[in-house]
């Protein structure tokens, strides 16, 4: 009953219902962080704006497809979550905020995101995962400490040269778009600690026994005929990995080893820099 109340409520404009949804959030909690996720929110309410020395606001799982300029009073700002929600463009007004370090818009109805985004020069965490972006937009390219990057479930099909400029880049998750090659550009980024291509239309993989700093590969579920090589000690998660051997040729055929299923899919729990 108090989730369908709470619905019914989101659409009341009146500072009454508001209240009723922030659930008496008046002033700016002393740990500095605002969770109003699941509230069933369609806009964000202005008073939240003028709690200046926020440092965590999490808008996840809401109804939200805009945001107030007033926004941009929120300098202090350094996580915000806006996972969830039904944004279609990401509002300027987040680029504003020069101090984010960790920036989620995964499930929302993403094309694009701004070129603005640039701006966020202290952005070391972007999750973007089950948008509909169909190129990775080259602006991310651009954010010089970004040190993770999630963009999985979309329609990737490659990625732009540019990434190899991203030298503090070191998990990289793309399960789950249609990528049919293994990208060519993160064989240039030696940096490189996990790399996530599951759940791809990828049929050969290049050897990535070159990356000194590579320590996990996950490639299950992709149409494959090899394993991707590795250096000495790097895990390796999809068919013939670990222990198990790669299919043998025999009178000109090859012949598939089934094994058991172990995908392993990013951090479902949000996580906070280092």
């Amino acid at each position: 009953m108090g989730n369908s109340l709470k619905t019914i409520v989101a659409f009341v404009p009146s500072k009454k219902c508001q209240k009723y949804l922030l659930e008496d959030l008046e002033q700016m909690p002393v740990d500095k962080m605002v969770d109003l996720s699941g509230r069933q929110l369609r806009r964000l309410p202005l008073h939240i704006c003028s709690f200046r020395e926020l440092v965590k606001l999490y808008l996840s799982d809401n109804s939200l497809n805009s945001l107030p300029p007033e926004l941009e009073q929120l300098q202090n700002l350094q996580i915000l979550a806006l996972d969830f929600n039904n944004f279609k463009a990401l509002p300027l007004v987040v680029c504003t905020l020069k101090q984010l370090c960790i920036l989620y818009l995964g499930n929302n109805k993403l094309c694009s995101l701004p070129l603005e985004l640039r701006f966020l020069q202290n952005l070391k965490t972007l999750w973007i995962e089950s948008n509909c972006l169909q190129y990775l937009p080259e602006v991310v390219c651009e954010l010089s400490l970004l040190k993770t990057l999630h963009a999985g479930s979309n329609a990737l099909r490659t990625l732009p040269a540019q990434l190899q400029c991203l030298q503090e880049l070191r998990t990289i998750w793309l399960s789950g778009n249609l990528l049919a090659d293994f990208p060519p550009v993160l064989l240039d980024m030696p940096f490189l600690e996990v790399i996530d291509v599951d759940r791809n239309s990828i049929r050969f993989f290049p050897s990535l026994a070159h990356l000194p700093g590579l320590k996990l590969v996950i490639y299950d579920h992709n149409p494959c005929r090899n394993a991707p090589k590795v250096a000495k000690g790097v895990r390796r998660v999809g068919r013939w990995s670990e222990e198990t051997p790669e299919p043998r040729k025999r009178s000109g055929a090859v012949i598939d080893i089934t094994l058991d299923e172990r995908p392993l899919l990013p951090p479902a729990v949000k996580t906070e820099p280092e």
